[in-house]
């Protein structure tokens, strides 16, 4: 069986490579970008089966980039889980708005985001 890919959009390097290093770790294959332009291309090119996406990124903000994907039919029933460090209860409203499927929060629990990936990936 193939390996479930997902998309990490993130800016910080250090938060890539102990993403990176869990989900690998975990069986997944990862995609990284770090910026949400690329982001955007990326997930069009690659159609990954969930996408973790920061909020404050270069060029295009998670909350644009995720408004795209789930106005698109092509791209909406791809889980998007926003990881960002913003925490405020408007900054979850906005999330839920523009059609992410999760909302971690940074510093975060490595099982935590482990469990949302594999929730919202057996909804398939």
């Amino acid at each position: 069986m193939d390996k479930e890919r997902i998309l990490l959009v993130e800016d910080e390097k250090d938060m890539v490579y102990a993403v990176t290093l869990q989900l690998e770790a975990s069986g997944y294959e990862v995609i990284t970008v770090c910026d949400g332009q690329e982001g955007l291309e990326k997930a069009r090119k690659e159609s990954p089966d969930l996408i973790i996406l920061d909020l404050m990124l270069p060029k295009m903000d998670g909350y644009k980039v995720c408004g795209l994907l789930k106005a698109d039919r092509r791209y909406n029933k791809i889980p998007i889980i926003m990881f960002t460090a913003r925490a405020q209860e408007s900054d979850i409203k906005m999330g839920k708005e523009v059609g992410a499927d999760a909302y971690i929060t940074k510093p975060f629990d490595p099982q935590l985001l482990l469990e949302k990936i594999r929730e919202l990936l057996k909804k398939e």
